[in-house]
């Protein structure tokens, strides 16, 4: 068997006490947050764009797409660009922590009880140094609406 084939590399980030990881694949880059220009009838789960060198990026702040609380005391977090479907877009995170290595036979479906934060955004789970990672489908994040939002916006 391949070697390559049977490990995923996923980049780590937080949102409170919660870690997620996304296939390092579909990352692009990770930056500090840019100045945000806001969008007229902007969908509810977009905070508006950001232009990166010339590309005008959507931004999710993906507290908000979870019902979660604003980043408490101000802080900015980081913005973590990533290459979906359709578009690039960057997602609003507390902080991004570490690229991992992890089996891909050691990645378990979400339980069908996980419920609360981004449950339905799950692709799987994964342990990795006695902490839970939740594998995150970030296509999922995106509806139709909000596709026809940045494809307005463009």
């Amino acid at each position: 068997m391949n070697r390559e084939l049977t490990e995923l590399q996923l980049t780590c980030f937080n949102l409170g006490d919660n870690i997620f990881a996304v296939d390092i694949m579909r990352i692009r880059e990770i930056v500090l947050p840019q100045k945000l220009f806001s969008l007229p009838r902007a969908s509810q789960h977009l905070e508006g764009v950001i232009n990166l060198r010339g590309a005008v990026i959507p931004v999710m702040d993906l507290r908000k797409r979870f019902g979660m609380p604003p980043l408490a005391g101000g802080k900015s977090g980081k913005l973590l660009i990533v290459s979906l479907v359709r578009q690039m877009v960057a997602l609003a995170v507390d902080d991004v922590m570490e690229v991992i290595t992890v089996p891909a036979r050691e990645i378990k479906p979400p339980p069908d009880i996980a419920g609360g934060v981004g449950a339905e955004y799950l692709l799987g789970v994964c342990l990795s140094a006695d902490r839970v990672f939740m594998l995150l489908d970030i296509d999922a994040l995106l509806g139709p609406a909000d596709y026809r939002e940045i494809a307005r916006i463009a």
